[in-house]
């Protein structure tokens, strides 16, 4: 017997195709809409985030 035998077999289970897409379709919406109205400074500090140094931090300063 295939998988796809035991799938056909559940009630109700062609509703979870529709949920997941949904759900992903949501999900990049709203991400592109953050993306095209958060700050621009607000993505400069965050892109620059990884080089700043902190005090308490033993690596020495990144060479520009």
């Amino acid at each position: 017997m295939k998988f796809v035998n035991y799938l056909t077999s559940i009630a109700g289970i062609e509703i979870y195709p529709l949920l997941s897409f949904i759900v992903f379709f949501l999900f990049f919406l709203v991400l592109t809409i953050w993306t095209l109205r958060v700050d621009k400074s607000h993505i400069n500090r965050l892109k620059n985030l990884p080089f700043e140094n902190k005090e308490g931090d033993n690596f020495p300063p990144i060479i520009k």
